[in-house]
C-alpha cells in the first residue's frame, strides 16, 4: 500500500471510533456485559471471549494488552498501520469534520429519529436508476411503503426498518452524489434487530448485506419476487435476520446472498453457524457471479463490473488440504516424527504425521481410506472466520497442541475411547499445523520462495519423554 500522510486530526478520529459499532458492521459477534461488550470470536481451539470493548478502548484479558481502535485493528486483524487508519475512517461520513469526536467514555442511548423527507424522490429515483440501474417499479413499491425516500437536507436516499407493527426502528442512509465521495450510514439510536426489508408469505427468506444488493436482486430476478421475503443486513450482522426469523413463522429457509468477496464468504459461515444454534438448519448459499448483486446488474447495462474477490487464506488452506500425501503410521516413531517436524518448522510434514496418527488410532485396519476421509473432513470444517490473529498466537497454539498429543502418546495400552481421543488431538494438531503453514505461504517474500527447506526424510527420536 502506498504511504498516505494522514494528518494527525484524522489519525485522531480513527483511534476515536466506537469500536462495538464498528465490529457490528463488519459482522463481529457481540455481547453485552454492563457498560461493556465482549467480543465473541473463535479460532481453531474454539470459542473466546477474553476481549473486553468500551468505546474507543479494548483489552484482552488473555493476552494482557489492550488500546485504541487503530492497535485494535493491527492486533486483531494483522493490518498495518496505514491499512488500519484508511479502514477505521472508512466506517465515517466524508469529507472528514473538523473537529475529531472524543473517545465514548460512556455509552448513551441515543434518540432514533428518521430523517426528515423531502417533497420529493427526484434525486433518488435519478440515482438508483441511472447509476444503479434499478428498475422504476421496484423503487416505487418500497416508496409506496414508506421504507423508501429522500432526506430533505442532502438528498440522500433512506431506507427504513420497520418492526413487526409497522413502526420505524432503523434507518440507513446512503449519498446519491454521481461524483467525489459517496457514503452510506446507519441513523443514530437505530435499533440493529430491524432493517429494511419485505416480507411475503412463502417460506423463503433471501438475505443480503445491503439494501442496493436487494434491490439489484430483485430487478435481476423480477419475476414473483414479492411472494418471497428479503432482508439487507446493513453489513454482514446476524440481528435482524434472527429477528426477522422470530416474527415471520412461514420463514424456513435461508438464502445467503452476500457479497463474492472475503468478507462475504467469510460472513457465510459465520453466519450458518449462527443460524443453526438458533434453530434454523435449512441454510443455503447464491453467490453473484461479480463481487456483488449491483455489479451484476452493472455488468448487464453495459457497465464494466467489479470482480468477485476470492479468499485467498481459504483457497490457501483447500489447496495445501489436498496435497497432504498419505505417510503409513509408523506409532514407535510417531512421537519423534512430531517432534522433529514441529522443531523445525515443516508444517505441512508435521501435518501429514499427525492426520497419518488419526487415521491409525480410528482406524488402523483401513488407515489409508480413513486418511483421505479425515483429509477431506479437513476442508469441509475449514472456516475461515475462526481463522484470525497474528502468527504469533498461532504459533503458541499449535505448540500448546504439540504438547497435548505429546503427553497423550505416553499412554502404552489405551481403550477403544482413549484411542478416539487420541485421534482428535492428533486431527487438531494437523488442522493447526496446515494454517500456520498457510500464514507462511501469504507472508513469504520472493526472495524467501527460492530458499531450501531443510527437509527430515525420516526423524529419529529427538528426546525421551518419561
Amino acid at each position: 500500500m502506498p504511504y498516505i500522510p494522514f494528518t494527525d486530526e484524522q489519525k485522531q478520529l480513527a483511534n476515536s471510533v466506537d469500536l462495538a459499532e464498528y465490529l457490528r458492521v463488519r459482522g463481529e459477534k457481540l455481547e453485552r456485559a454492563g457498560i461493556e461488550h465482549k467480543l465473541i470470536y473463535y479460532d481453531s481451539s474454539g470459542k473466546h471471549d477474553s476481549i473486553t470493548i468500551r468505546g474507543s478502548k479494548w483489552f484482552d484479558h488473555k493476552n494482557q494488552t489492550g488500546g485504541g481502535a487503530i492497535k485494535f485493528m493491527q492486533e486483531f486483524y494483522d493490518m498495518d498501520f496505514q491499512t488500519a487508519v484508511q479502514e477505521l475512517l472508512g466506517q465515517r461520513v466524508t469529507p472528514l469534520s473538523h473537529s475529531p469526536p472524543k473517545a465514548i467514555a460512556k455509552e448513551e442511548k441515543k434518540e432514533f429519529r428518521l430523517p426528515q423527507a423531502n417533497t420529493n424522490m427526484h434525486r433518488v429515483y435519478a440515482y438508483l436508476i441511472k447509476q444503479r440501474f434499478i428498475a422504476p417499479e421496484v423503487i416505487t413499491h418500497f416508496a409506496k411503503q414508506h421504507t423508501l425516500y429522500e432526506d430533505k437536507e442532502h438528498h440522500n436516499a433512506v431506507f427504513v426498518g420497520i418492526d413487526e407493527n409497522g413502526v420505524p426502528r432503523q434507518a440507513s442512509k446512503r449519498s446519491t452524489n454521481s461524483y467525489g465521495n459517496s457514503f452510506r450510514i446507519t441513523c443514530q439510536g437505530s435499533d440493529t434487530r430491524y432493517s429494511f426489508a419485505h416480507f411475503g408469505e412463502s417460506k423463503r427468506l433471501y438475505v443480503f448485506e445491503a439494501p442496493i444488493d436487494m434491490m439489484s436482486f430483485l430487478t435481476l430476478y423480477p419475476k414473483d419476487w414479492q411472494k418471497h421475503s428479503y432482508i439487507a443486513m446493513n453489513g454482514v450482522y446476524e440481528n435482524a435476520v434472527l429477528t426477522a426469523l422470530k416474527n415471520h413463522i412461514n420463514l424456513s429457509e435461508v438464502i445467503l446472498c452476500v457479497d463474492n468477496d472475503e468478507g462475504g464468504i467469510e460472513a457465510v459461515d459465520r453466519l450458518r453457524d449462527i443460524l443453526h444454534e438458533n434453530g434454523y438448519p435449512n441454510v443455503k448459499r447464491l453467490a453473484p457471479e461479480f463481487k456483488d448483486w449491483n455489479e451484476c446488474l452493472k455488468s448487464q447495462n453495459g457497465v464494466e463490473p467489479l470482480p468477485a474477490v476470492p479468499h485467498k487464506r481459504k483457497d490457501e488452506y483447500l489447496k495445501e488440504v489436498s496435497e497432504l500425501g498419505y505417510l503409513k503410521c509408523r506409532p514407535d516413531k510417531l512421537t519423534s516424527q512430531i517432534y522433529a517436524t514441529f522443531k523445525n518448522g515443516q508444517y505441512k510434514y508435521l501435518a501429514e504425521y499427525a492426520l497419518a496418527g488419526s487415521a491409525f488410532f480410528i482406524d488402523k485396519s483401513c488407515e489409508k481410506g480413513m486418511f483421505a476421509k479425515l483429509r477431506a473432513k479437513l476442508k469441509a470444517e475449514y472456516k475461515p472466520y475462526t481463522d484470525k490473529g497474528k502468527v504469533a498466537a498461532k504459533q503458541r497454539n499449535l505448540q500448546e497442541c504439540v504438547m497435548a498429543v505429546m503427553k497423550d502418546l505416553r499412554q502404552t495400552a489405551r481403550t477403544r475411547e482413549q484411542s478416539v481421543n487420541t485421534a482428535k488431538l492428533l486431527y487438531q494438531l494437523a488442522d493447526r499445523a496446515v494454517r500456520l503453514s498457510v500464514e507462511e505461504t501469504l507472508s513469504v517474500s520472493i526472495q524467501e520462495q527460492n530458499e531450501d527447506i531443510d527437509i527430515v526424510p525420516e526423524p529419529e527420536p529427538c528426546m525421551e519423554f518419561s
